[in-house]
């Protein structure tokens, strides 16, 4: 097992980091690219970073948040429904930037205090079992470094279609081929 102590600082650094790199990512896109999706059922940057948003608040910080005041089980979530419901696609890339930002600052925050052996408590969730604080916060990161991979692929695919028919594609393969 791993020391929670361990699990809860790295943790912290790599939540910590992963605002500054989005940013970076994903600073001066123009509205065309942040709304652009690689393939017809996959994301485009503004819905990618609106589910990041979400789920800061809505997934992981609330499930933490069950572990640590000795609750029973985690309400349900359903990303997908909330992409169509909320309007990922229509909504404003930079404004739901800083709205992720601000959420995973506090988030943070939240973090700070707890004591790291209260996280070993568990939850039974109804698709992979016992999850406990620590399984949460590695998953965490996880899905930070997830979805970090996802807006690679879609806007390594928005810059060669841009550029077609220039040959892109010396520079290896390209995400969600074009049919």
């Amino acid at each position: 097992m791993h020391d929670p102590r361990d699990v809860l600082t790295s943790a912290r650094l790599e939540l910590a980091r992963f605002p500054a790199v989005l940013e970076a990512l994903l600073k001066d896109l123009d509205p065309a690219t942040w709304r652009a999706r690689p393939a017809p059922a996959e994301w485009a940057p503004v819905e990618i970073v609106c589910h990041l948003r979400d789920e800061e608040v809505e997934d992981f910080g609330a499930r933490v948040r069950v572990i640590l005041e000795g609750g029973a089980s985690f309400a349900p979530i359903d990303p997908e429904r909330w992409a169509v419901e909320r309007h990922y696609l229509e909504a404003d890339g930079t404004q739901a930037l800083a709205a992720f930002r601000e959420r995973r600052v506090a988030s943070l925050g939240s973090l700070v205090a707890i004591a790291p052996a209260r996280l070993t408590a568990a939850v039974e969730h109804r698709r992979v079992g016992a999850l406990s604080g620590l399984d949460l916060l590695a998953a965490w990161v996880e899905h930070d470094r997830l979805h970090l991979s996802q807006l690679g692929a879609t806007l390594a695919r928005s810059w060669a279609t841009r550029w077609a028919p220039l040959h892109t594609e010396y520079a290896g393969p390209i995400p969600y081929a074009t049919t």
